[in-house]
């Protein structure tokens, strides 16, 4: 049977976008349910650690869908390859916000640095770093560091983890601090009351707070690739997204190899907007897609109505501007197949509000 995903990847890009569209209102609207709402209170009263994961732009690297998390709970940032910096002045604050807003009620960080890789096929890898595994790996040790650097190398409030996501089968790959590895593939057989042992063997530095609350996406992470063992994910697990994300407030796409999400924290955006246009095209060229459009999304999350929504409107036509420039610039046939989406998501209730 194919996958909602599959078949929405395969209409034409009206019907694409307007499934996207209504994707978001549903997503809206059980985000705000009264079950939902409790979930996640509940959730974050068993695990209040707070969880943020610095991630490729790919669109198939969604944690929480991978982890089976509830939505909401996990905070994502994204760029190209999962490349950072934490001196870039605007990632820098909005980390150091979260990492504050945590501890003023009494809640570590657990950050989750990824890296991503594909072991059937390298050329399947992180565009990012022209699929050379070990370079991002490297990288994601650099980001660790100055997670160190910044927020203390004790890691008793803040504990950066590399980890990597192996996107043939979805697993997570822990590595500790002194060269440990937990690779979930390798758990398919083995008891999961066991993983709690496992950790607590790789990252023995840890705080206890911080094993108790990513065990939960160990094991959900070991669920959902048990459970992916038919025939379609041979065809999912190659490039297939047509939408082009800029900014942020996109955690209503949780339809894996849909999007490719840019997040505005860089002092360079044109590169990443340059390289997502490029797999784009690829995916035309190479039939995964149709050739008939791609959509461009600029959003922007605000909390309040007034000025901050004013604000929010304003930076997503600038980013929907600029990435509309850059992809005429170095994609121009591309650039005639673009349908452009403006928007501001009011984040309390995740709602989606068309500016175009």
């Amino acid at each position: 049977m194919p996958t909602p995903a599959k078949l929405l990847h395969d209409q034409p890009i009206a019907q694409r976008i307007d499934a996207l569209l209504d994707l978001s209102k549903q997503h809206a609207e059980h985000f705000c349910s009264p079950g939902a709402w409790l979930a996640r209170q509940r959730y974050r009263a068993q695990h209040p650690t707070s969880i943020v994961v610095m991630k490729c732009m790919d669109g198939r690297i969604h944690i929480p869908h991978a982890t089976r998390t509830p939505l909401g709970i996990i905070t994502p940032f994204r760029n190209l390859g999962g490349i950072f910096d934490l001196g870039w002045p605007y990632l820098g604050e909005l980390l150091t916000d979260a990492v504050i807003d945590a501890a003023s009620v009494g809640h570590a960080t657990l950050m989750l640095i990824t890296y991503h890789f594909s072991s059937g096929h390298q050329a399947r890898g992180c565009a990012g770093f022209d699929c050379d595994t070990e370079a991002a790996k490297a990288h994601a040790y650099a980001i660790a560091k100055q997670a160190g650097q910044l927020f203390g190398n004790d890691y008793q409030q803040v504990y950066p983890l590399v980890c990597g996501f192996e996107t043939d089968s979805d697993a997570l790959i822990i590595h500790g601090h002194h060269n440990e590895v937990l690779d979930i593939r390798d758990w398919r057989n083995q008891p999961v009351e066991d993983l709690a042992v496992a950790l607590a063997s790789v990252c023995p530095d840890m705080p206890k707070e911080i094993q108790r609350d990513l065990l939960p996406l160990l094991k959900g992470n070991l669920a959902h690739i048990s459970d992916l063992q038919s025939a379609e994910r041979v065809l999912d697990i190659e490039h297939r997204e047509w939408v082009i994300c800029i900014g942020r407030g996109f955690d209503f796409l949780h339809l894996p190899n849909t999007a490719l999400i840019i997040g505005p924290y860089g002092p360079n955006l044109a590169e990443p907007i340059g390289t997502a246009a490029a797999i784009i095209d690829a995916n035309m060229r190479a039939g995964r897609i149709p050739d008939d459009g791609f959509m461009l999304l600029a959003s922007t999350p605000y909390q309040h109505s007034g000025v901050d929504r004013a604000r929010a409107e304003l930076k997503s036509r600038f980013l929907s501007d600029f990435a509309e420039h850059v992809i005429q610039r170095e994609h121009p046939a591309l650039a005639k197949k673009m349908r452009r989406h403006t928007a501001v998501v009011h984040w309390p209730t995740r709602r989606l509000d068309s500016l175009t």
